[in-house]
């Protein structure tokens, strides 16, 4: 049966590749967006345009709200004209290294809109809300692969503290007022439509220039690099199946995955570390050029590495991973190249 999804951050990449996917099989979405100029907005409007070319075509059922989420009265209005059988919580204040210099819009984003965001849903008795957390909360923890039944008390960064905030607010909502609610956390997503202040967007843009690249850690980081139809593919069978309560919840040995409440956290992720020296071969490979690199020392608030134990959700959910970064690459070197010729005409 088809089923009406809010989706917010419906305008970033995670948000509209979700939305397309769910207008797709006939579901009614409603989008929710600020349209921030954190990157350049026409990527964002491109996106937009996209979604409603989609549901033109097919005849589904799509509306866009252009509002922010700390605005608490435009997302009530949201609420008052239409019931959701899922919410699908994508909108965030991205960027690790945005979050060393403006962490005034992690706070806003990130916690008022997101406590915005559950009160809403609270209010509404939302059947299930899916949210996005982040590879991120792991922080300090040097254990791989990263487990959700690890602790992660740790951040190294404001944007990471704010996604494991996220996962704490939601479970007390989840406790207080039983919401179901499920947190995923993602692994360095890639793809077309992506986003241009991650790492393999900026690359693909500076070696067409002929501009130098920089390789933090010297190029030795190794990331869990997931493809964005493979997160969707986790998100929306997240979504679809409503948080339970773990009957066997042991409050004296507390699983941080798990709760008596319904709750749940999930990795999403590709299950298999790509050193960024070898992404980064694969891209110029994709492009037709290579690269001039500059290697460099490791950054402030970076992980080292990432790799994400994905058994959890492939065994609750069906969840595996399918594209390589082979393919992964070249179907984003495909999109960048048409996206290219878009704006140049």
């Amino acid at each position: 049966m088809s089923q009406r999804v809010l989706v917010t951050g419906a305008a970033g990449f995670i948000g509209f590749s979700t939305a397309r996917k769910l207008l797709a099989r006939g579901d009614a979405v409603v989008g929710f967006d600020s349209v921030n100029d954190y990157y350049d907005p026409r990527l964002k409007r491109a996106r937009l345009a996209e979604l409603d070319r989609l549901a033109a075509g097919s005849g589904c059922d799509w509306r866009f709200v252009e509002a922010d989420l700390a605005d608490r009265p435009a997302l009530d209005r949201v609420f008052s004209e239409a019931s959701f059988d899922r919410v699908i919580h994508l909108a965030a204040q991205a960027g690790v290294r945005h979050s060393l210099t403006h962490p005034e819009s992690y706070v806003s984003s990130n916690l008022v809109g997101f406590a915005n965001m559950l009160e809403v849903c609270r209010n509404a008795k939302v059947p299930h809300l899916t949210f996005a957390s982040s590879s991120s909360v792991y922080g300090a923890n040097r254990k791989v692969p990263f487990s959700e039944h690890d602790g992660v008390d740790h951040p190294i960064q404001l944007y990471a503290a704010t996604k494991r905030s996220n996962e704490l607010m939601a479970h007390a909502y989840s406790h207080l007022f039983q919401l179901p609610v499920t947190g995923l956390r993602f692994f360095t997503v890639y793809g077309p439509w992506g986003r241009p202040d991650m790492a393999y967007y900026s690359f693909a843009e500076k070696i067409l220039a002929g501009q130098p690249i920089a390789l933090f850690n010297h190029g030795r980081h190794s990331r869990d690099f997931t493809f964005i139809d493979d997160i969707v593919e986790g998100v929306v069978r997240a979504s679809d199946r409503i948080a339970p309560a773990d009957p066997g919840f042991d409050p004296v040995r507390p699983d941080p995955a798990t709760s008596s409440a319904p709750f749940r956290i999930f990795n999403i992720g590709n299950g298999r570390p790509v050193e960024l020296k070898h992404y980064v071969e694969v891209l110029e490979e994709a492009l037709g050029k290579k690269a001039v690199i500059e290697l460099k020392p490791m950054q402030i608030g970076d992980i080292e590495d990432t790799l994400a134990d994905v058994s959890a959700i492939e065994a609750e959910l069906g969840y595996r991973p399918t594209t390589t970064v082979e393919e992964g690459i070249a179907a984003f070197a495909e999109w960048f190249f048409a996206y290219r010729r878009r704006l140049a005409g």
